[in-house]
């Protein structure tokens, strides 16, 4: 199943020209700042929005190709939609929300297909619920129940968490994830939170005033440095997929393997050989011109630098390569002089600080 759009369209003061295509199951974010154009776009592929041009292919179907006057309805794409606020029917439970969607799909799932997606998301609590006593993030799941009902070919998610709060996202994180690898659908996510993407994502599609400015997978566009030029937010750092390699459980601490080395982290309750991914800040990572010897960090890397921008009047962002992994560390521009960093310097770089989610699902192979 894949995803195709070419789209042109004009608001008057805004112009939209995005041409991308997603072509495996798993997230892809439509990440970019505000007013980018990312709503327009999942509005477009869902039939809310026509183009004045383009064409948009789903899953090999042509649902628009305005040179060829063809334009499918939404309710016969087949798509699945998650608003920023869940859109639920207030006078009815939980399960026949969920039932709504899928009463109404142009292919109606079995009944076991009910009971899984209910299972998936850990609902089977709630379904006698009314809306009015679910919290932020319940309703947030049965909205993603309710669309994944409806026997969807992809899944549109706009901005799902921006009305929730730090704990209510933590809530529904494992469930996204969960979701992720295990529907095996194609997914927009739009969002402007480079934390959001960084945990969720596989592929990342940049917006910038309307136009796609790069696409790549999650683990190299968040250490791409231009993607803070593009974006206007800072350098990200890095996104690492690791297997687990061993537990020192005297010590309270695992080994992740990596293609460019080791990390170690607080014990995990993960088996050997399970992928996971991890995320590292480019501010928790410092720069060493020799190998250090008497420090308490954990994870020291031999890297080399591939690329340095200065950014503001104080930092810069430099670029590292270990193994295949790519990795960002920000550090002072005085610091990057004083080290006389240059590309393909070799440097070790000091993780203080490595992201595993306490919640996280392994990734799936």
């Amino acid at each position: 199943m894949s995803i195709s759009a070419r789209i042109r369209h004009d608001f008057g003061g805004f112009h939209i020209e995005a041409n991308f295509a997603v072509g495996t199951p798993g997230i892809a974010a439509l990440f970019g700042p505000s007013g980018s154009g990312k709503t327009s776009i999942v509005n477009a592929i869902a039939g809310l929005l026509r183009p004045s041009q383009g064409s948009i292919v789903i899953g090999g179907e042509t649902v628009l190709d305005t040179e060829a006057h063809i334009f499918v309805p939404p309710r016969l794409r087949r798509i699945g939609y998650v608003f920023q606020d869940a859109r639920l029917f207030p006078h009815m439970s939980v399960e026949n929300n969920l039932r709504f969607g899928w009463r109404r799909a142009p292919i109606r799932a079995q009944e076991a297909e009910f009971e899984r997606i209910v299972s998936l998301l850990g609902l089977e609590a709630l379904l006698a619920r009314r809306p009015a006593k679910l919290s932020g993030g319940e309703k947030s799941r049965v909205a993603l129940g309710r669309a994944l009902l409806s026997s969807p070919r992809a899944l549109l998610l706009d901005e799902p968490l921006a009305a929730l709060d730090a704990a209510r996202k933590a809530e529904i994180f494992p469930y996204l994830e969960r979701l992720r690898d295990e529907a095996k659908l194609p997914m927009l996510y739009v969002s402007h939170s480079l934390d959001e993407v960084a945990r969720l994502a596989d592929e990342v599609i940049v917006l910038k005033e309307g136009r796609v400015v790069a696409q790549a997978p999650v683990f190299d566009m968040l250490a791409d440095l231009d993607l803070s030029a593009h974006t206007g937010t800072p350098s990200f750092g890095a996104v690492i997929d690791t297997r687990v390699f061993a537990h020192r459980s005297a010590d309270g601490l695992s080994i992740l393997a990596f293609d460019g080395g080791q990390l170690t982290v607080p014990l995990l309750d993960r088996a050997a050989g399970q992928r996971l991914r991890v995320r590292i800040r480019a501010e928790d990572v410092m720069l060493a011109a020799e190998e250090p010897r008497t420090i308490s960090a954990n994870n020291v890397l031999l890297c080399s630098v591939t690329a340095i921008r200065e950014t503001g009047a104080t930092h810069a962002d430099v670029q590292l390569l270990c193994g295949q992994a790519r990795f960002v560390s920000r550090i002072t521009r005085a610091s990057a002089r004083r080290l006389g960093l240059k590309p393909a310097m070799p440097v070790f770089a000091i993780a203080k600080s490595v992201i595993v989610d306490p919640q996280a699902q392994p990734v799936a192979d």
